[in-house]
């Protein structure tokens, strides 16, 4: 396997399908992404979307997502998902330490990410890269915008 590793520059059919079949295997209720809605990830200031390929393959992809408040300049990386075909071959290490060079070259201060305890293989990964556990409570609050049919 030869991962290659890209920041996504553009939004194709290609990468709206590859990501909406990747999404399910981390979140049930993942949507269907249209190449509107990935337009609109690629074009935000605060997020830039990596993604893995395999022989040109979509196998992996993370959003780190990069933002200023009165404590400093904060990152934190989101939806990291890997083909279950290419768990274990180093996909998420080399999705995630993109991520981290990215975030310090940007300025971040501290990287923050979440990951389910039953995620295994995931958790160890975090820590082989340097993460260490925080004792911390995450909530969450959901919220149904007014145009939102079932999500």
């Amino acid at each position: 396997m030869s991962i290659q590793i890209e920041k996504v520059q553009f939004a194709t059919d290609e990468l709206a399908k590859g990501l909406s079949q990747l999404l399910p295997q981390l979140s049930s209720t993942a949507p269907i992404l249209s190449v509107d809605d990935v337009e609109r990830l690629i074009n935000s200031e605060a997020a830039t979307l990596f993604v893995a390929r395999d022989a040109g393959a979509l196998v992996g992809t993370l959003t780190l997502i990069i933002f200023s408040i009165p404590t400093g300049r904060r990152a934190w990386i989101e939806d990291v998902v890997v083909d279950a075909t290419a768990r274990g071959r180093g996909v998420g290490e080399a999705l995630t330490i993109t991520a981290l060079n990215e975030a310090k070259a940007r300025g971040a201060r501290t990287i923050d990410l979440t990951s389910r305890p039953a995620r295994e293989a995931a958790n160890a990964l975090y820590q082989k890269v340097g993460f260490s556990l925080r004792d911390t409570n995450v909530y969450r609050l959901m919220v149904k915008a007014d145009d939102d049919s079932d999500q």
